[in-house]
């Protein structure tokens, strides 16, 4: 059994840990029963109404950790602006001495009015006699003060400036499973002692056992304090991920594993991956599965209907490789979602990187093209035939970009070959993923934000086009909306865990934008306008016009434009812009 001083009363921050070796003890407690006039006063102070305490606002301030505006002592080091809703009641609790601290108030002050009365006799104030005040006269009026002190004891001093001696005796006890508290059974007053011997030893059955500390809990490993015997020791819980070695030492799992119940070694935590039933991969599925019918219908439409003038107007073959590539785009979302394997981490590297490429590479071609015409249109004179404005070229060109985002790719995959991995976002989580890693990613999506940036710029130049020309402003909202699109996408990719969802929405996205905002129109015109399909609707512009030649003679000029003509027949193949 443990008996203490009152430095240990009855605190509960001595036992914190310890309760159980504590159970049973003994303390001794200071007298001082709570003043309720003090709190019924302190409670109900206020910055705004206790103006006459110079200190109050500053206490204020500290207390809430606030900043009282507009007062003659705000301080500004606090950042947070005290309310009106704050209160002094908030977690308050009297100091276990506030009746000693009123006491010894009191005794002052009694004291000093005794030696007033004495030294002053009919003087209201400080006489002469008290100017200065004489310590040792003070002392001796204070030695002979006595009163009623704010719990209704009689307060005096004994030959040694000693108050009589009152103690509450406290036991420490187990009132309930994990439930202690401190129990009045007994007093000290004066040299009188009372002790409530049964409320000691109550609902004890056994005799208190002696021993320095008990054995520890499962999940817990002893603890001896430095300079302290073997036999005396703190029980402390191993921490979330580890277990128990032995009594002395908790180990912690590894990565990818998780301690057993019994808190005696560790089990693989099951790895997760994205599931074709999981709500998120379900609608990625449907999303792409409707942007491949809508593509296959598309370019269905556009070979049965290959020579007439709507589809010839709008290159045929850049057509068919964007159409390819918006393809491959939705493809992209079911090698994303299926479980990761070593081939699926290839196709994901290469479809992410390839899809946009080959769709963007060909709108870079075209606006390109329709940007050096309408250029050299705005000339009365050129001498110098455009080149590469052939079908074929156009083509070569078209392909050579994507083969620079098909070297990058394979450039990757020397440097970081595709393959499975185990990723951890916290210690109790496990998913399997390819280990692309930010350079795999931002490298190929660069080269795409190159050619979307491009392809931007020309639809930009290319928006004020003449009628016929009207699939410039397609292309021209295309490439805003997917700015918007890939803008949105960097911040979300880098900055979540839905990486793999990120990037389903975003690659197929973008390719439903290019879908609908440049297929739909011609198809609708094939399908439902067939009186618009026809060439007239889709030559060339009296607004556009471009003379080769020198500017010698007006016949020289009429001979060169006829040769220009001719040349734009025969190098499309009979398409026009």
């Amino acid at each position: 059994m443990e008996f203490s001083s009152d430095g240990w009363a009855d605190r509960y921050d001595v036992t914190d840990g310890y309760q159980r070796e504590a159970v049973g003890g003994i303390t001794i407690k200071l007298q001082s029963p709570d003043v309720k006039w003090f709190d019924d006063y302190y409670l109900k102070l206020r910055p705004e109404t206790n103006l006459r305490n110079p200190w109050f606002q500053e206490f204020w301030q500290h207390r809430f950790q606030c900043r009282l505006e507009g007062f003659a002592q705000e301080n500004s080091k606090y950042n947070k602006t005290c309310n009106s809703s704050l209160t002094l009641r908030t977690h308050h609790v009297q100091d276990s001495k506030m009746g000693f601290v009123i006491n010894a108030i009191y005794s002052m002050a009694y004291g000093l009015h005794n030696m007033q009365m004495s030294l002053c006799p009919g003087y209201a104030g400080l006489c002469d006699a008290m100017k200065p005040i004489d310590g040792r006269k003070l002392l001796d009026s204070l030695m002979k003060t006595n009163f009623t002190g704010v719990s209704g004891d009689m307060i005096l001093f004994d030959e040694n400036g000693d108050s009589p001696g009152r103690y509450e005796i406290m036991n420490f006890k187990e009132m309930g499973k994990d439930y202690f508290d401190y129990i009045n059974v007994g007093s000290w007053d004066n040299g009188e002692l009372k002790m409530d011997d049964d409320e000691v030893w109550a609902k004890k059955s056994h005799i208190i056992r002696s021993v320095c500390s008990e054995p520890c809990e499962k999940g817990q490993i002893k603890v001896i304090r430095k300079g302290e015997v073997s036999c005396c020791w703190t029980c402390t819980p191993c921490k979330e991920n580890e277990y128990v070695f032995d009594e002395y030492t908790c180990k912690a799992c590894q990565l990818g594993s998780w301690p057993t119940d019994d808190l005696t070694g560790c089990d693989l935590i099951p790895v997760q991956y994205l599931r074709w039933g999981d709500p998120e991969p379900i609608a990625a599925v449907v999303f792409a599965c409707l942007g491949l019918l809508a593509t296959l219908f598309v370019t269905a439409i556009f070979i049965i209907y290959r020579d007439t003038p709507v589809v010839k107007s709008s290159s045929r073959e850049l057509c068919y490789i964007i159409l390819a590539g918006i393809c491959l785009g939705y493809l992209c979302t079911f090698c994303l979602i299926a479980k990761p394997k070593q081939i699926y981490c290839y196709l994901q590297r290469i479809g992410i990187g390839l899809s946009p490429a080959m769709s963007y590479s060909a709108l870079v071609t075209k606006t390109n093209r329709i940007a050096r015409i309408l250029a050299g249109s705005k000339k009365k004179i050129c001498t110098k035939k455009p080149r590469f404005m052939s079908a074929c070229a156009q083509l070569v060109i078209a392909f050579i970009l994507i083969c620079i985002q098909l070297g990058i790719i394979v450039a990757l995959f020397i440097m970081e070959p595709p393959d499975i991995m185990h990723d951890y976002p916290s210690i109790r989580e496990v998913y399997l993923i390819c280990n692309t890693t930010n350079l795999g990613v931002v490298t190929p999506l660069g080269y795409n934000g190159l050619l979307i940036l491009s392809c931007t710029f020309y639809a930009f130049k290319t928006r004020n086009v003449p009628a016929n020309f009207n699939e410039a402003k397609y292309i021209a909202f295309t490439m805003y909306t997917t700015c918007i699109i890939w803008l949105a996408f960097v911040p979300i990719y880098f900055g979540s865990n839905y990486k793999i969802i990120t990037m389903c929405f975003s690659v197929s996205l973008s390719a439903t934008v290019a879908l609908g905002c440049m297929f739909v129109p011609k198809v609708y015109i094939i399908l439902a306008k067939p009186e618009r399909n026809v060439r007239s609707a889709f030559t060339t512009s009296t607004v556009v016009r471009m003379h080769v030649g020198d500017g010698k003679s007006s016949s020289a000029a009429s001979r060169s434009s006829s040769l220009v003509n001719l040349w734009k027949r025969r190098g499309s193949s009979g398409e026009t812009l």
